[in-house]
């Protein structure tokens, strides 16, 4: 089966030909990021805009690298939510009208179940496993027993990971987005060198809090303005990436505990944070965990990541009705097709 996957929830637009599930034939990202830098964030109008004028040249160019006609696609798998609704619609529009005209089933498919499958294009993963999807929008802890079966386990209770790192990024004078520029810098840092919080990290549960992390780094700043340059910046940001791995990796590893889990994917945006890839590498090895983490092109939002999910479900003959509607919010417990007997 040859499934045209489109992603539209955020800043990218992308479309890609996924073969039964597994293989990738093609996959295309239109990024926003240079438009919405000039703002310091994403521009919710602006985003929906791009994503009108870009949406037919990606999806002709994914097919173009697939060697795939319209006329040979079985299936079309979208994102329907959470995200951007009115970037949603966009994508969920397309992907109808394609489905219409050619007479194709059409399924939505949640953004973060694409993420959490997203490594099963790359190697394959046995169920059940603990997946922790960490990006801009959020960061939870997924127990997975299989395609559709989806129980969350801890959530921020606040801001993402991802949010916290763009807005430190933007307390110490860094360029959106700025995440991976602070990964950038704390390669050259001291991660002992500035004393910060580790909020919830000692607490039972396993739900995350990031908001007082940008509060103690906004604290730190004010009383200490030379941290934001020089070798300083460079020890400010090693130390704010330490205390995020280090909460990151302690959850996780608690919540595979808890759960007799010993299988553990690492999905998301900051998914391709070097700091954190090595802190959970040394830290699942050492608890006899098994570690999978994509290659950093499936960790970004991308649409080849929706062709796990739509494969399976368009195999099982499932469909979403020509009314599907983009849904802003959607928790991820509720989103899987399958029923839980499956």
């Amino acid at each position: 089966m040859r499934v045209l996957c489109i992603e539209t929830s955020c800043d990218e637009t992308a479309a890609a030909v996924v073969r039964d599930g597994r293989q990738i034939l093609s996959s295309v990202v239109a990024s926003q990021v240079d438009l919405h830098a000039h703002y310091g964030g994403v521009v919710p109008e602006l985003a929906s805009r791009c994503h009108l004028e870009a949406i037919t040249p990606v999806i002709a160019e994914a097919l173009e690298r697939a060697a795939t006609p319209l006329a040979a696609i079985e299936g079309v798998a979208v994102t329907r939510g959470p995200g951007l609704v009115g970037a949603l619609l966009v994508g969920v529009a397309a992907a109808k009208a394609i489905a219409y005209a050619r007479q194709l089933p059409l399924i939505g498919v949640h953004h973060i179940e694409g993420h959490i499958l997203a490594v099963q294009l790359e190697q394959e993963v046995a169920f059940p496993y603990l997946a922790l999807a960490v990006s801009g929008g959020h960061t939870h802890l997924y127990r997975v027993d299989g395609i559709g079966r989806y129980q969350t386990l801890g959530r921020t209770i606040d801001d993402a990971a991802g949010e916290a790192f763009d807005k430190v990024a933007k307390l110490m004078g860094l360029p959106y987005p700025g995440g991976a520029l602070i990964d950038r810098l704390a390669r050259d840092g001291d991660p002992r060198a500035i004393p910060l919080p580790r909020p919830l990290l000692h607490r039972d549960n396993l739900d995350f809090s990031f908001s007082g992390m940008k509060t103690a780094v906004l604290n730190y700043l004010k009383q200490h303005p030379e941290a934001a340059a020089g070798d300083r910046r460079n020890d400010l940001a090693a130390s704010f990436q330490a205390a995020m791995v280090e909460i990151l990796v302690a959850k996780t590893l608690r919540a595979a505990a808890a759960h007799g889990l010993e299988r553990l994917v690492v999905a998301g945006g900051v998914a391709c944070n070097s700091g954190l890839r090595a802190g959970l590498a040394a830290a699942a090895s050492q608890a006899g965990l098994t570690l999978a983490i994509p290659s950093p092109p499936l960790c970004a939002d991308n649409a080849a990541m929706l062709g796990v999910a739509g494969a399976a479900y368009l195999s099982a003959g499932l469909a979403a009705p020509l009314d599907l509607n983009a849904v802003a919010a959607w928790p991820l417990d509720t989103a899987g097709l399958f029923p839980a007997a499956v």
